[in-house]
């Protein structure tokens, strides 16, 4: 190949997002020998054809893929190369699970016999249920690392977890099995409250111990498990309840079929169309709902839309609205504990 169609190791770095001296390790390593190298100076010259390979053999190891599974991958092929990737994965995922498990058995240790707050007992299938509703709500921005949280507030009542990624609020109250005896307050990790779910699930019941940094979630008959509490300040989902204005449309609809007309929806963004007669989702599905106060055309991104509805408890679904611009209450029309906020978008056509 003529030099002119190679590139030198410095310009075939930048490419790639690889270090030099790490192309002169995959190099020696046989992963990516250069496509020439200069008999007298040594200098190593690579080809556009290797920047496909380069990538991906980068991409890999920012995974913690060994070497021998990265020449594995690249050496296969199709179905093969995914299989591989995913068995990593799975891998990856035991093993930080594993981590896990020893960290809080270590966290435990160091924090001597000093107990932590009994903040409230309740029925595990049922709080895991409401870990999973208010999840769909958080979202993952570097800039607010709170929004991936949710905000577990416990007072001798209730016990309420919110979550909100600023477009969208959830919030299920539960009732514990127990009064509890203090009022807390934190916000915890989402990641790790998703995690725990699926174990909690299984248990009859689950205890939730506040310590200095995390909660503990005491899980009878099985593994107890640990969340991380977030430091970062909690948005102000009260002031956000508080300053709604008044209902000007309300709609009460059969959940299964305003789902279905959701998800045989095509686009992005969805328009529901109210009046008297009923509920029209889009251009064509109208849904026997009952409709009260104000005709109504107002839009929303399906992604926002979607999991509002899916997670509402009960069979009919009612939305509270104000307006075109304004928070819509998406909820339970017969069950008051588990509210959605979600905001609309400018009108589509």
């Amino acid at each position: 190949m003529p030099k002119s169609e190679l590139m030198p190791i410095g310009v075939f770095a930048e490419r790639s997002g690889l270090t030099s001296s790490a192309l002169r390790f995959y190099a020696d390593s046989g992963l990516l020998p250069p496509a020439e190298v200069d008999p007298v100076s040594g200098y190593r010259y690579y080809s556009a054809g290797q920047v496909v390979r380069a990538t991906v053999l980068r991409q890999l190891r920012e995974i913690a893929m060994p070497l021998a599974g990265v020449e594995a991958v690249l050496a296969a092929e199709g179905e093969d190369a995914v299989r591989l990737l995913d068995e990593h994965v799975a891998g990856v995922v035991e093993d930080a699970a594993g981590t896990r498990g020893k960290a809080a058995a270590i966290r435990s240790a160091l924090g001597g016999d000093v107990p932590g707050l009994d903040v409230a007992a309740l029925k595990g299938p049922v709080f895991a249920d409401a870990v999973e509703q208010v999840l769909t709500a958080t979202a993952r921005e570097s800039a607010m690392p709170v929004l991936a949280g949710v905000r577990v507030e416990a007072s001798q009542e209730a016990v309420a977890l919110t979550a909100t990624d600023r477009y969208r609020l959830s919030t299920r109250t539960l009732v514990p099995a127990e009064a509890s005896v203090i009022a807390w307050a934190g916000t915890v990790d989402g990641d790790e409250l998703r995690a725990a779910a699926a174990e909690i699930r299984r248990s009859p019941s689950v205890r939730l111990e506040a310590v200095a940094h995390g909660i503990w979630l005491r899980v009878t008959g099985r593994e107890d498990h640990y969340c991380r509490l977030l430091t970062e300040e909690f948005p102000d989902h009260r002031r956000m309840f508080a300053s709604l204005g008044e209902v000007t449309t309300r709609v009460t609809a059969p959940k299964n079929l305003l789902l279905r007309a959701l998800e045989e929806h095509s686009g992005d963004h969805v328009a529901l169309h109210l009046t008297h007669r009923g509920m029209t989702v889009g251009d064509r599905t109208a849904l026997a709902a009952a409709v009260t106060g104000l005709s109504l055309r107002i839009s929303f991104e399906l992604t926002t839309l979607y999991p509002a509805v899916s997670t509402s408890i009960g069979p009919d679904v009612m939305l509270d609205l104000r307006g075109d611009d304004q928070p819509v209450t998406v909820r339970s029309a017969d069950r008051g504990d588990l509210t959605t906020l979600v905001m609309p978008v400018r009108k589509v056509s």
